[in-house]
């Protein structure tokens, strides 16, 4: 599509400029994902040409190093010792005692890599059935004969595969650290001691310190449960194969087929509708909530506006007030014995309308319902949104609105010009965790609708026209008599994977992220 300049561009009314920008947009999308997938590629090959290079270096550093350097290969920090650097070397030295010692132990990592069958399709996950009762008739009485536990057979092998790449990691640090010291020495610098790494620790490398701890909780609740998610995918794993009573077994991708396939018996239907009411949920539930939020700051923030406090904490009192005791009331208050559904059966248009349907009340019409949770959330949300636009709208410098004035600029205009940017620079990122938010909003949709009216049962729970991936995740375990553990962990992954190509997307389109200068 040939581009404007800017002098024609400004001769287009308002709709005309805007079907020029959308044009655009959709002209731009084929670029956009060219650029993206050569992206993706020069990534992979800037990872293979780091793991060449990583090769190359370790056999350079075997070559030319001397004979403390080389027996550093096998001894953890040899060259660390050798060169003075007591505390370093002795560290390095009891991670390879304690990894070894930990691998060749009877209950060790090897024990644990052998009983996984790791990746072996169809292979229990364990070697030996859960345990049974067996006669003994040496000491006449029965003895239990213990059996694996296929979720701690798998958690114990992650276990052992991340140790296994701690292992390595230091491997390679101790072995670059060694080089290092041999290169400073045949400068005739002197290397630094345990006392100056304790306190460099302290000081300038202070941030490692205090970052540490962080990184080593995200690394332990945050990552090895995600990996260990995804793992279940790939198994069997399920009320039927709980792993204690019953051993699961790896199934590669064969579940993933039964959620994308689109036939008969498949899953692929129910989710991409499950999935578009998630997307159109969160749109609106995060959009209503922000503008009518904005609306009400702006409101309670004009001037003549009298008890301004007293308007806020009234918004506020819907936050005090505890969602799990909030919600289940407004749910009942729309049913034929609620207030507001009596209320509604008042009216003859309604009533008929009702009946007509079979409906027991609103909350048994698909449409209905759907709008009633995004007009209840919209209760709930709009006293966050206004507190942080007032606070926000408090700090927009008043001379703009003035000089706005002056040039003759509508009350309409000066907020699309004014306000909505700013708000937007300012509040760009909340939107996106807003969004992101909305889309795993387990409270709202469970305690106010519980995901009804139903439709059907698929994936071996039933399904309703206002359920969110999350909630029917939550159906597929807690909620479910087959509990298939294996369905729930795949929907994890694909929620994970939306979320974070939406965010990634986003974050770098929203000008609080590229234009950072703009408003200082």
């Amino acid at each position: 599509m040939k581009r404007l300049s800017d002098l024609d561009y400004l001769k287009l009314n308002k709709w005309q400029a805007f079907w020029y920008k959308f044009a655009l947009f959709i002209c731009a999308i084929p670029s956009a994902i060219w650029k993206g997938i050569k992206k993706l590629g020069g990534f992979f090959k800037n990872c293979g040409v780091a793991v060449k290079d990583e090769f190359v270096d370790i056999g350079s550093t075997f070559k030319r190093g001397n004979w403390a350097v080389r027996l550093s290969f096998f001894i953890f920090g040899f060259g660390n010792l050798f060169y003075g650097q007591i505390m370093r070397g002795i560290l390095f030295l009891l991670f390879e005692i304690v990894f070894i010692v930990y691998m060749v132990l009877p209950s060790g990592g090897i024990y644990w890599l052998a009983k996984g069958n790791w990746f072996k399709i169809g292979s229990t996950i364990g070697t030996v059935q859960p345990q049974k009762n067996v006669y003994d008739p040496i000491t006449d009485q029965y003895i239990t004969i213990w059996g694996d536990d296929s979720v701690k057979v798998m958690l114990y092998g992650l276990l052992t595969f991340i140790f296994i790449f701690a292992f390595i990691y230091t491997w390679r640090l101790q072995v670059k650290q060694c080089r290092i010291c041999m290169d400073i020495t045949a400068k005739g610098k002197k290397i630094r001691s345990g006392k100056e790494d304790m306190k460099s620790l302290l000081d300038d490398q202070f941030h490692k310190t205090l970052l540490a701890l962080p990184l080593a909780g995200i690394l332990a609740f945050t990552v090895l449960p995600i990996i260990y998610m995804v793992l279940i995918a790939f198994t069997s794993y399920d009320a039927a194969h709980d792993g204690y009573s019953n051993l699961f077994s790896w199934v590669g991708f064969e579940h993933f087929n039964e959620l994308f396939n689109f036939g008969q018996g498949g899953l692929g239907l129910t989710f991409g509708e499950i999935l578009s009411w998630t997307l159109m949920w969160a749109f609106f539930a995060t959009f209503t909530n922000y503008f009518l939020g904005m609306f009400v700051a702006i409101m309670i923030n004009k001037k003549g506006i009298k008890i301004k406090k007293f308007w806020r904490t009234v918004l506020v009192m819907t936050i005090a007030i505890p969602q799990f005791v909030s919600l289940l009331y407004v749910s009942k208050l729309f049913t034929t014995s609620g207030l507001i559904g009596r209320a509604l059966e008042q009216i003859p248009f309604i009533h008929d309308w009702r009946l007509a349907n079979n409906f027991v009340s609103l909350w048994d019409s698909p449409t209905v319902a759907k709008i009633l949770l995004i007009v209840i959330n919209i209760w709930i949300g709009i006293p966050y949104i206004m507190l942080m636009a007032t606070g926000i709208l408090m700090n927009i410098p008043q001379d703009l609105y003035e000089s706005a004035k002056i040039d003759g600029a509508s009350s309409v205009q000066q907020f699309t010009k004014i306000t909505l940017p700013y708000m937007l620079f300012v509040t760009g990122p909340y939107l996106l965790t807003s969004f992101v938010g909305n889309l795993n909003n387990f409270n709202v949709i469970y305690l106010l609708s519980g995901g009804n009216p139903i439709k059907g049962t698929a994936g071996g729970a039933s399904v309703g026209h206002t359920d969110l991936l999350i909630t029917w995740l939550f159906k597929m375990t807690l909620g479910s008599t087959e509990s298939k553990y294996y369905m729930a962990s795949i929907i994890g992954i694909l929620v994970f994977l939306v979320v974070a190509i939406l965010s990634l997307i986003v974050y770098n389109v929203i000008p609080s992220t590229r234009n950072e200068e703009d408003y200082k």
